[in-house]
């Protein structure tokens, strides 16, 4: 985070007003972490505390992924003012950001004291120009096309990341983190604990976390090695660590941990890291451009041969009957 610390993450009883500008493929539980915690500070403080309003880019209601429209009151209008400007975005957003919105954007900055991007609303502050120079995130399935596109940015893998009047968000969860620590910086530890047990929610994590490709849970109880075998792997996926190597750095012989992953898992660790390697390839080849040799190395696989027979046997298709037709 920035030592430069926005006016409104520093304590202060007044409310905010905020613009909450929803993109039509958004998922619905980040526009949920954006929203709820602010109408239950106003809840348990009993006042005003947050005065939002929500926005789309055409006055039409915005449609989340899993297909609830999202209700708005206008057109977003870069000529008006708020306090915070909250841009949630979601698939297909990255299109959206090469039309004039950007331009409209770059004009508005001044009218807003913050502007947050959550999830893909990142790439817009990104196609703006607002990230140049700033330390910036998103969702870690588009981290490595994030990075590429945006050079001048200081990409990092944190599940939020606040950087002066900027900030941005990799998610429904670090979204919810992150307005918990707006609501505890701007009105109090008190109020914070008070919406975070309206949700009961665990508030588990610092804001400079890495994103997990892989979210555990409460599997680390099962056996305290578990989570840091996972770790391994996914922070291995371009050049994937032999079974033994992965239990040697976890202090553990290859048949403990064979038994571990037996038993909480229900597949041995062999099989479930091929299947982590092949869901990140998955996501690559229906999310990208990416020649499937390149997906095949970038998932550690010896060549593009080696990878379509693997991925054939565990999807039934080759990765090529994934992309979509042009």
């Amino acid at each position: 985070m920035n030592s430069e610390i926005s006016p409104l993450f520093l304590p202060n009883a007044q409310p905010l007003d905020v613009t909450v500008l929803v993109f039509s493929g958004a998922s619905l539980m980040c526009v949920a972490s954006t929203i709820d915690p602010m109408r239950a500070a106003n809840r348990v403080s009993g006042s005003n505390l947050f005065n939002w309003r929500i926005v789309s880019l055409d006055g039409e209601p915005a449609m989340t992924t899993c297909g609830l429209p999202i209700a708005v009151s206008d057109s977003f209008d870069a000529s008006e003012k708020s306090d915070m400007l909250l841009v949630v975005g979601g698939f297909g957003t990255s299109d959206i950001a090469r039309t004039t919105f950007t331009a409209n954007l770059r004009r508005a900055v001044h009218n807003y004291q913050m502007i947050g991007g959550i999830e893909a609303g990142s790439w817009l502050l990104g196609r703006a120009g607002l990230l140049s120079g700033r330390k910036a995130t998103t969702h870690w399935e588009d981290m490595e096309e994030f990075t590429a596109e945006f050079p001048e940015a200081d990409v990092r893998p944190d599940r939020y990341v606040i950087d002066g009047p900027v900030f941005t968000s990799g998610g429904a969860s670090p979204t919810f983190d992150l307005m918990l620590h707006l609501i505890r910086s701007r009105y109090g530890m008190s109020v914070a604990l008070d919406v975070a047990s309206v949700f009961i929610y665990d508030e588990a994590h610092a804001s400079s976390e890495a994103q997990p490709l892989v979210s555990l849970g409460r599997l680390d109880d099962v056996h305290p090695k578990l989570a840091s075998a996972v770790r391994l792997m996914e922070s291995h996926i371009e050049q994937p660590l032999t079974v033994g190597a992965i239990a040697r750095r976890c202090g553990l012989s290859a048949r403990s941990l064979e038994k571990i992953f037996a038993k909480a898992v229900g597949e041995g660790p062999g099989r479930y890291y091929l299947r982590l390697r092949l869901k990140v390839a998955r996501r690559l080849i229906t999310d990208t451009k990416s020649p499937l040799a390149d997906i095949a190395a970038r998932t550690g696989f010896s060549s593009a041969a080696a990878f379509t027979r693997t991925f054939k046997s565990f999807e039934g298709r080759p990765p090529s009957a994934l992309r979509p037709v042009q």
